[in-house]
């Protein structure tokens, strides 16, 4: 069956959000069982980063929305709220895509109010997921921003991103071009049933490797740490000689964080798997989104050393305090104080 005879009746019931005014057709097809993909004829591409956001960046394109890597914390499930899908299962089968993002920030980079401000890709959901295989938006957005001169980084899990590694060179040879891959479980085990739709460690290990065989600076970000699951000495110190002996150039640690109804998706997970984790996580996130304060520091003095000892540096990524983002919890809210000792973490 070809992509492009999948055409559903009445697309217009597909999605009721008033966002996608501009939806084109929706599209299912047997290389991706149970997913569907909304095509829309996107207005803008280029999005602007909000000021209050501690983030060396200050525009992003996203050329999806919704992923199908389907991980279980992914901070980016809320956004499908505005579309009136769901959080969950929506976020991982109703894929909204952007056909027209190239033609669009084309168009964005020739505007004279255009200052050429650094461009992140995949801080949203990520650009190389499997269905880029099929879309092939990032070489034309690559070659849009590189030949308007404006700076770009690209972050991400999956190692489609091996199939650009000509044009990011290329493009490096214009304008400054960082790139970062995403790994915080080592054990597959764990990293399949949390993150079941991402590739393999090794696979992303070995797309490190990749990038530092094209000339490319590569940062890991380690993210997120899952207290309890990932941030024993012994996980981190593995996965951190696995990151340096890959070539990082750097690494980025940050502590889970569960906002709106991600916290209960990944609560849910929790249950299944690791019950007798549910009751350690309520009393740590309490009724907020961040770890607290002293889990931050007691993480950061945890990976300092181990960071020091595979001689990575740490990047403009990193959190501070392992990234505790103390703005996000307030005292009195979080766990009690005889639930912070060191040991219970």
């Amino acid at each position: 069956m070809r992509w492009d005879g999948q055409r559903l009746e009445a697309p217009e019931q597909a999605l009721p959000g008033l966002a996608l005014r501009g939806l084109v057709r929706s599209v299912r097809t047997p290389e991706f069982e149970g997913v569907t993909f909304h095509e829309v004829a996107a207005r803008s591409a280029l999005n602007k980063v909000h000021a209050a956001s501690k983030v060396p960046f200050g525009w992003t394109v996203n050329p999806m929305r919704g992923c199908l890597h389907a991980c279980t914390y992914c901070f980016a499930r809320p956004t499908h709220e505005y579309l009136d899908l769901d959080a969950g299962r929506d976020f991982e089968t109703q894929i909204v895509v952007k056909t027209n993002v190239v033609e669009v920030l084309r168009a964005e980079l020739t505007r004279r109010s255009w200052r050429r401000e650094h461009v992140a890709l995949g801080t949203n959901t990520d650009p190389y997921q499997r269905a880029e295989g099929r879309y092939r938006l990032m070489p034309g957005i690559i070659e849009a921003l590189a030949g308007s001169g404006t700076p770009l980084s690209v972050l991400t899990k999956g190692p489609l991103l091996r199939r650009d590694l000509p044009a990011l060179s290329a493009a490096a040879e214009q304008v400054p071009v960082s790139v970062a891959v995403s790994l915080a479980v080592l054990d597959p085990a764990l990293q399949q049933s949390v993150e079941p739709g991402t590739p393999l460690p090794r696979a992303r290990l070995d797309l490190v490797r990749a990038i530092r065989e094209h000339g490319l600076p590569c940062d890991v970000l380690v993210a997120p740490v899952l207290p309890w699951l990932t941030d024993s000495t012994e996980h981190l110190d593995a996965l951190l000689g696995e990151i340096a002996a890959a070539g990082a150039t750097g690494v980025a640690v940050m502590a889970l964080h569960l906002r709106g109804p991600v916290k209960p998706y990944y609560l849910q997970w929790l249950a299944r798997e690791h019950p007798a984790l549910v009751g350690r996580y309520r009393r740590l996130y309490g009724d907020g989104a961040y770890v607290p304060r002293e889990y931050g520091r007691w993480l950061a003095d945890r990976v300092a050393p181990l960071v020091r000892r595979h001689g990575l540096a740490r990047t403009a990524l990193d959190g501070g305090e392992a990234s505790s983002a103390p703005s996000g919890w307030r005292r009195g809210v979080g766990p009690s104080p005889v639930d912070l000792q060191p040991a219970l973490f």
